[in-house]
């Protein structure tokens, strides 16, 4: 599980050595709690809802403890720039651009489902919300990336539901 908590942190916290760090904190925490899980056969989920816990707790401590704005003047445009390699190289950055922009919320279901290949219902464990609200989460995250790497398309069309009273 180890590879799939790595890739799950980096994609969260979008630094190598903070997601290691998170990762380490949830195995200790792992090890800690081994005995008073609830569910023995779900150890998957439980293991990355204490690791999504942990990631949440130093995201919104490191967003508390921001230090300052440098002006984009101040910056050497050797730091700002980097030369493509190829294009594939291009998209993939676009992609990560995409799934960074998409609200933590939208980012983690997407990520527990598609990459780590979770069901709806582990997902819906893991980030305790109802599995109703993880298909919604991850239909917006999924619409907001195809627009963001597809700009030319048109927004897709609605499907006629109106509200009844």
């Amino acid at each position: 599980m180890i590879p799939a908590l790595r890739r799950y942190a980096r994609a969260l916290l979008r630094e190598q050595a903070a997601a290691d760090d998170l990762v380490q904190d949830c195995l200790e925490k792992v090890i800690t709690y081994w005995d008073s899980r609830r569910n023995r056969a779900d150890t998957r989920s439980w293991v990355f809802a204490i690791l999504h816990n942990l990631a949440m707790t130093a995201l919104r401590r490191h967003a508390s403890a921001q230090g300052l704005h440098v002006a984009i003047d101040d910056v050497a445009e050797s730091l700002m720039t980097v030369p493509p390699a190829q294009e594939d190289a291009l998209r993939y950055r676009d992609l990560l651009s995409a799934v960074d922009a998409l609200p933590a919320e939208q980012r983690s279901v997407l990520l527990l489902v598609s990459v780590e290949e979770m069901s709806y219902a582990e997902t819906a464990r893991i980030l305790e919300i109802p599995v109703g609200t993880v298909m919604s989460r991850l239909s917006r995250a999924r619409e907001k990336l195809l627009r963001q790497m597809e700009p030319g398309l048109k927004a897709a069309p609605t499907s006629g539901l109106r509200r009844v009273k």
